[in-house]
């Protein structure tokens, strides 16, 4: 498969950030602002939904609750790293307010730990701890969808 560089173009593919509602709306509006540049998943929710994990140069159409698409993203780096290896940096560039990995963390372990995300991976006592391996994503926008006349 190629990463879109050379040859044909791949189209793009989806990323929709946490569960519609309002922490995806949240999200969506960080990365449309430009303060939102990384994104943390972990390794077991690309197993379990059987994908590959994000490539340098993919786009990806941003999706935003009612699942339209708003922006389109290239993946600029990918690392996995065990979740106790999280640097600052990638924290503060996840685009929501946070100034220190142990608020990054406690934001995240709640969305992990989650009802919803224990449902997604079909996993009712999911956890993540030190060792978990994570996918530090950073990226950037390449074309904002929203045009005043979308829709018409």
């Amino acid at each position: 498969m190629t990463d879109g560089a050379e040859g044909g173009a791949e189209a793009p593919g989806i990323m929709e950030l946490g569960f519609p509602g309002e922490l995806r709306d949240q999200l969506v509006a960080a990365v449309l602002d430009g303060s939102k540049t990384s994104t943390t998943g972990v390794v077991a929710d690309y197993a379990h939904e059987g994908e590959e994990l994000p490539r340098v140069g993919e786009r990806s159409v941003v999706l935003d609750s009612a699942g339209r698409g708003v922006a389109v993203v290239e993946v600029t780096e990918v690392r996995v790293v065990p979740l106790g290896e999280v640097d600052l940096a990638h924290a503060v560039d996840e685009g929501e307010g946070y100034t220190t990995v142990e608020q990054w963390r406690r934001g995240h372990e709640a969305f992990w730990h989650s009802d919803e995300m224990r449902e997604a991976l079909d996993d009712p006592h999911f956890t993540v701890d030190d060792s978990t391996p994570v996918v530090l994503e950073r990226f950037r926008v390449v074309a904002d969808l929203r045009t005043p006349d979308a829709g018409a």
